[in-house]
């Protein structure tokens, strides 16, 4: 595989990783409400939904989800059901009186099930998002010669995941250091107040999108 194909492979990969989308907005929820361990956590969920839409393209899987506009449409519908969720979610939580902990092993029960809780949420929102095969069922022929290896079709998928790790890791520890000024309850309030208004749009958007 030619470096220069690799290089402008991760140029687009870039501008497609830092391009205002849900992924920015779902960071920028977590990490003031739930911490920068739950920030990474969102961020590596992104990378396993790659790794999993990645593998759906090589083999050719994903090519059923364009021809198909039965299955185009279901995919479709679960995303963004799954993106107007996480917006009720947020607004729920807006309204909601938030409980102190009592107890310490309470804590770290909670942090536990956060963590968790934090990878599905990035793992499901892009593992549901259809763009993401679309994606990469329009950057390997662009970029990986005819019949190449599904190695180098991975090296891609990894250098993506790369540009990612790094953005959003970045905003995970930008936000996390402004975490104690933002540390408040009408804060938050506001916060997942915008964030849940922003995925019900993103939702609707994803739900509106025609297989093209």
């Amino acid at each position: 595989m030619d470096i220069s194909n690799v290089m402008a492979f991760i140029a687009v990969a870039t501008l497609l990783v830092i391009s205002p989308g849900p992924n920015g907005f779902l960071i920028a929820k977590t990490v003031p409400v739930s911490g920068q361990k739950a920030g990474f956590s969102n961020v590596w969920g992104f990378v396993a939904a790659f790794y999993v839409h990645g593998t759906l393209s090589i083999f050719g899987i994903s090519i059923l989800l364009v021809q198909s506009s039965q299955a185009f449409f279901v995919f479709k519908m679960l995303g963004a059901f799954y993106l107007i969720w996480i917006g009720v979610k947020a607004l729920v939580s807006a309204f909601k009186s938030s409980k102190p902990a009592s107890k310490n092993v309470k804590e770290k029960v909670e942090l536990t099930v956060s963590m968790r809780s934090a990878f599905m949420e990035g793992f499901i929102t892009n593992v549901l998002n259809p763009k993401v095969s679309m994606f990469y069922l329009a950057a390997f022929p662009q970029f990986l010669p005819a019949h190449d290896s599904s190695i180098n079709a991975y090296a891609l998928v990894s250098a993506h995941s790369v540009v990612n790790l790094v953005w959003f890791s970045v905003m995970v520890v930008i936000l996390s250091r402004v975490k104690s000024a933002t540390n408040n309850a009408k804060f938050k309030r506001w916060l997942n107040s915008i964030t849940g208004v922003i995925f019900i749009a993103f939702g609707s958007k994803l739900a509106l999108m025609k297989n093209s």
